[in-house]
Formats: C-alpha cells, sequence, structure tokens
C-alpha cells in the first residue's frame, strides 16, 4: 500500500462513529489511540442525559442498550445506540463502541474505536485498533498489539516502513473489511477497505483495499 491508502480519510467514513471529531485531528490512524481516553471524557460530559445513562464514573451507555449481566465494562467508555454487549465481554477501557456494534461475548476490548455496525461477535480480542464501518471480524480473530521484543510498532506498507513512534498498536480495518476466523492481525497491520482475510491467517504489514489475503505472501485483486 502506498503512504496515502494509510490514511484516515483513505480507510473510513467518518460520517460513521461518534469519534470522528477525534479521527479528523490525525492524519494516520494510529495517532489517535493515544487520546482515546481522553476524547472519550470530553465527549461523554457533553452527551444528553435523555440519551445515555451515565452509570459509573466515564461510563456513557445508550438507553437503548441492555448490556449482558456478566459483561465487566470499565471506563473510559462510550456504548453508542442500538450496540450490543453479550455475556462475558471484557471492556478494558478506552473504548467506544459505534451504533448498532456486536460486543461479543467472551470478546475483550481495550483502547480501541469500533465505528458503527462492527461486528465482532465470538472470542476476539480487539487491542489498540480501530475497525471501519462494518467491519467484521471472524469467530476467534485477534488484534496482536505488542511486538515480542517491545520495540515501537512499524507499519510495513511493502514500499516504505512508517516508524509510530508507538510501543501497541492492533490492527487498523477498514470499512467494511473481513477477517476470517482464527486469524491473527500483527502488531500494525492495516486492511484496506472492502478486503478479505482468509481464515487461520497471519497477517503482517498491509492489504491493500478491495483485495483478498489468502495467506501470508498471498494477496489477489477482488474481481
Amino acid at each position: 500500500m502506498k503512504r496515502e491508502e494509510l490514511t484516515v480519510k483513505a480507510l473510513y467514513d467518518l460520517s460513521m462513529t461518534i469519534a470522528a471529531p477525534l479521527l479528523e485531528r490525525v492524519t494516520y490512524p494510529w495517532e489517535a489511540l493515544p487520546l482515546i481516553g481522553d476524547f472519550i471524557r470530553e465527549l461523554g460530559a457533553t452527551l444528553s442525559p435523555e440519551e445515555y445513562d451515565h452509570p459509573a464514573e466515564d461510563i456513557w451507555i445508550h438507553k437503548s442498550v441492555k448490556p449482558a449481566p456478566t459483561a465487566s465494562l470499565t471506563g473510559p467508555l462510550i456504548i453508542c445506540e442500538g450496540a450490543q454487549v453479550r455475556q462475558c465481554a471484557f471492556i478494558r477501557g478506552n473504548v467506544i463502541i459505534g451504533r448498532g456494534a456486536v460486543a461479543g461475548n467472551s470478546s475483550e476490548f481495550k483502547n480501541s474505536i469500533l465505528f458503527d455496525k462492527v461486528e465482532t461477535p465470538h472470542y476476539n480480542y480487539v487491542g489498540d485498533s480501530i475497525l471501519g464501518f462494518k467491519a467484521h471480524m471472524g469467530a476467534g480473530s485477534i488484534t496482536s498489539n505488542i511486538k515480542s521484543d517491545r520495540k515501537n510498532v512499524v507499519i510495513h506498507t511493502g514500499e516504505e516502513d512508517i516508524e509510530t513512534g508507538l510501543r501497541k498498536i492492533g490492527a487498523m480495518l477498514g470499512d467494511f473489511a473481513e477477517v476470517g476466523c482464527g486469524s491473527v492481525m500483527n502488531p500494525g497491520a492495516v486492511i484496506g477497505r472492502h478486503s478479505m482475510v482468509y481464515p487461520l491467517t497471519s497477517v503482517r504489514g498491509t492489504v491493500p483495499a478491495d483485495s483478498i489475503m489468502k495467506r501470508e505472501g498471498e494477496i489477489v485483486k477482488k474481481v
């Protein structure tokens, strides 16, 4: 992918997230990760009490949402209209769950933005990641957010390496990205809009928009 294909504008329709004012401040989506917590606190304070419950410090939940009784919710956190928070979801803070999105059973979330209609329905780990409109992660697929050597994450584009200055970055999934069951998004993975990753795939680097990643090293254009 070219550098310009990694920008917020290239990956996301910002009309599909309550986090648009945050993402409009940055060029690349991972630049927003250190800002999520403060943004939630700022935005939460402006949300209408007629629309959002405020059950605990730094937590705002739309009144249409009924989190499962076994879900664990830690702020800063905003859960938007019509979202589902299913049994044993573990939300660790600095998380925005968009309108109609699914935080699934036994799935874990931290420092991430889920756009509207995102589906993470079964046994997923989403950390230090941004998932675009209608992105879907199959059962057991995860975002790995820290390198084994604990060094800063570098985005590998295939043409150049982009230094991020961040030790923790999971995955940036563009709008409508589809990740197959049991796949691993390695630190700094970027999946373009409308692209697909086959099940049981280890994703390193980037997958261009409108592509299919069949296995590591094999990416083809959608027909």
